[in-house]
């Protein structure tokens, strides 16, 4: 997937999305809401007041039966967003006690390979009485949901192994998925975690002020219910008896059209089909990427579909987040050193998991090259240019994520299938004939045709100003601070040094920094996500830095070094550093800083910043891993706010 999109789907998590989760509610008639609904407590975002039948057809709940609240949730056990949602249903049936009652559906998503078996490991748990405890064990342990590990995790609870077991294979239990996850999306709530209170719709794993001024809103309704004569075991069936059964159809958005741009192609990439082909594909494409193997054999198609007619170049985007990326890129351009560049990328996307040096040297062996020239190559790094010149110029023309195909110019982005790719070939090969029976060269038609594609591209549509959540009072506290301390704009950001995300926004933390010497200091509070495994343990070894005066200098080491969060290596930089290295041991061994992370990030929960990097400029929120040009409009509408002026008029 692109970046850029993964960012969007980064802003979809904080305001309201997620993996796997579909940001806001349900749509409905604009003119089935009361006016009133606009309104909303100041910094919250109003919540829909459509009522939703939800059924609970005996799903597992917990609390009072006569709750005057029911809660209904769709979740997924490997979903992290879950995860930290169930965090704040706890701390919800905490607080209000015998007024709460929560029921959960299941709603594995497709993209999580083992959602599912965990599902069915809960609901075979709960034939034996132990839902929840199976429930909240999943939970704790996302990490471990493998054939073994839920098995162990029924051990652990003390459940009849051989029952258990049974239980899963039972069509009854698989019929039980399938009519939550067809409700799920009846009701339009398609991703987890979505909650239905009372039957209204609250989406993803918001702060827990959101809950509770919904609850509170539906609390307030009930009991008037009670009061008019409605007994409370019958309040829940009474408030969904006329819900909405379905969710209205949502509007399509309108797409934008694909980009259309001026691609070169440089004489030494590797390539199949004719120079002077009718068509040409340029596909930028990471070894690792799963996506990108998936786009293999539709290349094969078209090889065999349009042998004379489309030539396929290939140029490397190794992604940062991938770390056996660069080096097989650069196997790769050895092999093509001896001629045989198609053989290793079929190879190498034939062995994703491994692409380590011994696996490549391997691969090499078995394609009978000289071994020898090989491992030089490597040893001497003579492909690393190549390969960061194929990533530059992929970024340059919006290539930022894999897979990404230029076809005459015209952008078709991830692994699409066949037909995808034949519309547009079509479409291509029809302008090339024209072309070609007016008189132009073979050999210059594609500079021709990608020149015409280029200049006839629709201007994009002017976009309408997005939606900004309210500014919001976000303190420094005792965050390491960088930055003049009266600068007139104060960006907090919520990190975690083992998210790929944060860390590709540090050089444009820097490019600020440079920019606006003086006018901008830059607050660092920590966000580790549940499902980075050292996260937590990185960020108590900044705060350990910090205390020795090198936060900053640590900061740039664990970013620098995400794949490398062991305790070993936190001690290796500290070392690195200059660091009393016993004082930072004992800083970690003591577990000093774990209330100011879990305070950290309760505080980011609040605000709304669920996911990493997030950002607050003097309180307004800017999501994921931006270009610098997104948090320059921001600085400079706030910098004049104060007086000040911007970047490049210092």
């Amino acid at each position: 997937m692109k970046p850029n999109i993964i960012v969007a789907l980064l802003v979809g998590l904080v305001l309201g999305f997620v993996g796997g989760r579909v940001t806001g509610g349900p749509s409905t008639k604009a003119e089935t809401k009361p006016a009133a609904a606009a309104a909303a407590p100041a910094g919250r975002r109003p919540v829909d007041p459509t009522v939703f039948k939800v059924p609970l057809d005996g799903s597992p709940s917990r609390g009072n039966p006569e709750a005057l609240v029911t809660m209904v949730e769709f979740s997924d056990y490997e979903c992290p967003f879950c995860s930290r949602a169930n965090a704040t249903v706890q701390k919800l049936e905490e607080d209000y006690g015998k007024k709460l009652r929560v029921v959960m559906r299941q709603n594995p998503l497709s993209f999580h390979a083992r959602a599912k078996p965990a599902a069915l490991a809960a609901l075979a748990a709960g034939e034996q009485g132990k839902y929840w405890e199976m429930h909240e064990k999943l939970f704790a342990n996302q990490k471990k949901l493998d054939d073994a590990s839920l098995e162990q995790h029924a051990k652990d609870l003390g459940l009849d192994i051989a029952q258990w077991k049974a239980s899963q294979e039972d069509p009854k239990l698989q019929a039980i998925i399938q009519k939550d996850q067809a409700l799920a999306q009846q009701l339009g709530a398609s991703g987890t975690p979505a909650f239905f209170i009372n039957g209204r719709f609250l989406s993803g794993a918001q702060p827990i002020d959101n809950f509770k001024a919904l609850i509170d809103e539906e609390y307030g309704k009930a009991e008037a219910l009670v009061k008019g004569g409605v007994a409370a075991r019958d309040v829940y069936a009474k408030i969904i008896e006329k819900g909405q059964e379905k969710a209205a159809p949502k509007a399509q958005p309108q797409q934008p059209a694909p980009s259309v741009r001026k691609i070169d192609v440089p004489a030494e990439s590797p390539s199949f089909g004719p120079t002077t082909a009718k068509v040409t594909i340029v596909e930028w494409s990471d070894f690792e990427c799963p996506y990108c193997s998936r786009a293999v054999p539709v290349l094969k198609q078209i090889k065999e579909t349009y042998a004379k007619d489309v030539r396929v170049v290939f140029r490397h985007q190794p992604l940062p987040f991938h770390g056996s990326a660069k080096l097989a890129a650069e196997a790769s351009e050895a092999a093509h050193e001896q001629g045989r560049f198609w053989e290793m990328h079929d190879k190498l996307f034939a062995n994703q998991k491994a692409l380590d040096r011994a696996s490549l040297e391997k691969y090499a062996a078995e394609l009978n090259l000289n071994v020898a020239k090989f491992k030089g190559a490597l040893d001497s790094g003579k492909f690393k240019a190549k390969v960061e010149a194929d990533s530059a110029a992929g970024s340059a023309v919006g290539a930022n994520g894999t897979p990404t195909f230029f076809i005459n110019g015209r952008e078709l982005v991830g692994a699409q299938p066949f037909d995808s790719f034949k519309r547009v070939i079509d479409e291509e090969i029809a302008k090339a004939d024209k072309l070609l029976a007016g008189g132009t060269k073979a050999e210059e038609l594609y500079a021709k045709i990608n020149a015409e594609n280029v200049a006839n591209a629709p201007a994009p549509a002017p976009a309408g100003a997005p939606a900004e959540p309210p500014v919001q009072k976000v303190e420094v506290g005792n965050a390491p601070v960088k930055g003049a301390a009266n600068a007139p704009v104060t960006i907090v950001a919520f990190s975690d040094f083992e998210c790929p995300f944060c860390g590709r926004v540090v050089p444009t933390l820097k490019q600020i920094e440079e920019q606006y010497q003086g006018k901008v200091k830059v607050a660092f509070k920590n966000q580790p996500l549940p499902m980075h495994a050292n996260a937590k343990a990185a960020a108590a070894a900044a705060l350990a830095a910090h205390e020795q005066g090198k936060f900053w200098e640590m900061h740039d080491k664990l970013f620098a070094n995400q794949r490398a969060l062991d305790r070993a290596s936190l001690e290796k930089y500290a070392q690195e550093l200059g660091l009393n290295s016993e004082k930072f041991k004992s800083a970690l061994d003591s577990g000093k800083y774990a209330q100011q992370i879990e305070a950290d990030s309760a505080e980011g929960s609040r605000l709304g910043a669920n996911g990493t990097p997030t950002f607050f400029i003097n309180g307004r929120t800017l999501v994921g891993a931006q270009p610098f040009d997104s948090f320059k409009r921001v600085i400079d509408e706030e910098l004049k706010k104060a007086g000040g002026t911007v970047a490049g008029n210092k």
